[in-house]
């Protein structure tokens, strides 16, 4: 089978961002986020998710360790709905017929499978288990797994400009 194509030149970069950035983003405000955050809302990037990963967002907004009052909870989930687009599998195309390296935590697994099927050119990860399995994802050309410092680093050196093409087999 030849190399096709997997991300099209001219589309608006995609990119998963699992539930500790998006805390990071929509709750604590963090610092290492802004410019992603910029980034979502001037529409340079498209935020994906799907319902796996909305309904874990929605979930561990109620963890009592986090202490939030219904107040914070609902203005997170309205900036997530903001900012990330919940796509179905009509939005996405034909299953890859690759396999993903199996993350360690396989509540985890389901951000990398939404990064491939969703042809994302980023999942941003703050997970140590996710983030190990990056150099495996990048040399098969599929997307790149990177942290919210990473993945700034990425898009201040590209101008702003996403990958032109990544490749799948």
């Amino acid at each position: 089978m030849t190399p096709k194509s997997f991300h099209s030149a001219s589309a608006t970069p995609r990119v998963v961002l699992d539930t500790n950035v998006c805390l990071d983003l929509f709750v604590f405000r963090d610092a290492e986020c802004v410019t992603l955050l910029e980034v979502l809302q001037a529409g340079a990037v498209e935020a994906v998710t799907d319902e796996a990963c909305r309904e874990e967002w929605w979930r561990v907004l109620d963890y009592p360790k986090l202490a939030l009052d219904e107040a914070r909870r609902s203005q997170a989930r309205l900036a997530f709905d903001a900012c990330v687009r919940c796509i179905s599998a009509d939005d996405v195309g034909p299953p890859a017929k690759v396999q993903l390296p199996r993350c360690a935590d396989p509540d985890d697994q389901k951000f990398l499978e939404l990064a491939l099927a969703s042809q994302a050119h980023w999942l941003v990860s703050k997970d140590n288990e996710v983030l190990k399995l990056g150099p495996r994802v990048a040399r098969a050309g599929w997307f790149t797994i990177v942290t919210p410092r990473g993945w700034r680093a990425l898009w201040r050196r590209d101008d702003g400009a996403a990958p032109a093409k990544i490749q799948r087999f």
